[in-house]
């Protein structure tokens, strides 16, 4: 008995397949050295508007700290559908297709379970945000990884999708594999993106609603960045006709607001889809925190001219990094949106891994190497730059003078 229980793991097998992420290793470095700037988390370094908190602060005094309905309070959803259909075009019934959740993270959670049987394949356009891939594992569908290039924007492209969607059943790569491997199902549409900064406009869409409606696919929409845009305004996936059935549309109030500690985002989409993504959501969250609703609240009915001003202010350090990247001989790609940039490292003979470590211990600079967001982005860093503009310029300094040395 006791040797046959020494032998078996206690973590699932599922678990301990899942690679860990290969960002924290840096974080745990920069947490050992209080001097260093750290261009590594995707988070506002603006506090949260006065009246969103003093929103939350009068809610708390009236004594607003119970549970709330599983779907969020109905003025968020009412306020989140209204929101929806002034700034991007699309209409939903804050009643049946609206689900308030524990940040982004766990809407895209829900809806990849929901949609999602072992073995589906989940169309992945890549570089992507870190946990796409391994909260498909995680459900136990089949990550189908789709190599976007900078000469094209780093936009997916219709005919790369369609070529995977219309793999047989198998693996990633199209081989046939013993037990249940189900076809492309899930298309995950994360723009703008992080890391790079790139957006897809109106005509890049309608292109791929045409594949995603060919090929029968449901799109997760991942556009938690969609205030974040500079070049003409952000056009939601959900918009595109024939495509709002089709659509589970993410979003929330960490970047754009500067919520991030709130952990506050929803879902839109089919009701049928919500309810069984609330089923699930019902079981393990409950509701998402009543407070950090309220303020949510008064940040969609006052908030937008703050919002505005943050762009501005991010958009003003976009072209200072972009310019200090360049003349330092690192070439880069130039974000449409978001708040990060994803320039190429390879003309510093170091792999994304050792460029990031060596910047950190010899000139204090974090920053995430490009691969921690899929293999294609190997040869790449990511830096984000919602960081002040005294510590961004500092940091820049050290990583010319780092780049110089080699």
């Amino acid at each position: 008995m006791t040797e046959r229980m020494v032998r078996r793991s206690l973590v699932s097998q599922r678990v301990r397949n899942l690679a860990p992420s290969p960002i924290r290793r840096f974080f745990e470095l920069v947490e050992s050295m209080p001097d260093a700037i750290s261009l590594s988390v995707g988070e506002p370094d603006f506090i949260t508007p006065w009246h969103a908190r003093e929103a939350a602060i009068f809610a708390l005094e009236k004594g607003f700290t119970h549970y709330t309905p599983n779907r969020g309070i109905l003025e968020l959803r009412q306020e989140i559908a209204r929101y929806l259909a002034s700034r991007f075009g699309v209409a939903y019934d804050p009643e049946s297709e609206i689900l308030v959740t524990v940040g982004v993270s766990e809407a895209l959670d829900l809806g990849l379970r929901t949609l999602l049987d072992p073995g589906d394949g989940a169309i992945i356009p890549e570089p992507c945000y870190v946990s796409y891939r391994p909260n498909t594992e995680l459900v136990g569908g089949t990550p189908l990884g789709v190599v976007t290039r900078e000469e094209d924007a780093f936009r997916v492209t219709p005919a790369a999708i369609a070529e995977v969607a219309d793999r047989p059943s198998g693996d990633p790569e199209g081989r046939p594999q013993d037990g249940p491997r189900g076809r492309a199902k899930v298309l995950l549409l994360g723009y703008p993106s992080n890391p790079t900064g790139a957006v897809l406009g109106r005509e890049d869409l309608a292109a791929i609603a045409e594949v995603v409606e060919a090929r029968d696919l449901i799109v997760i929409a991942d556009e938690l960045y969609a205030e974040l845009t500079y070049d003409g305004d952000h056009v939601s996936f959900a918009s595109m006709p024939r495509m709002r059935e089709r659509t589970v549309l993410l979003s929330g109030f960490s970047k754009g607001f500067a919520m991030t500690g709130w952990r506050l985002g929803f879902a839109a989409g089919p009701a049928e889809i919500i309810a069984a993504m609330t089923k699930i959501h019902g079981y393990t969250m409950l509701s998402a925190p009543g407070v950090a609703q309220k303020a949510a609240v008064e940040s969609l009915r006052y908030g937008l001219k703050e919002v505005e001003r943050m762009r501005r202010e991010y958009d003003q350090r976009r072209h200072v990094v972009l310019k200090r990247l360049r003349e330092m001989g690192l070439p880069c790609f130039e974000p449409r949106g978001a708040f990060y940039v994803f320039p190429s490292i390879r003309g510093a003979g170091l792999s994304s891994e050792d460029f990031a470590e060596r910047l950190l211990l010899e000139e204090k600079v974090a920053v995430v190497p490009g691969n921690a967001f899929g293999a294609c982005g190997e040869g790449h860093i990511r830096i984000c730059y919602a960081t002040a503009m005294a510590d961004l310029q500092e940091a820049l300094a050290r990583m010319a003078r780092f780049v110089g040395r080699r």
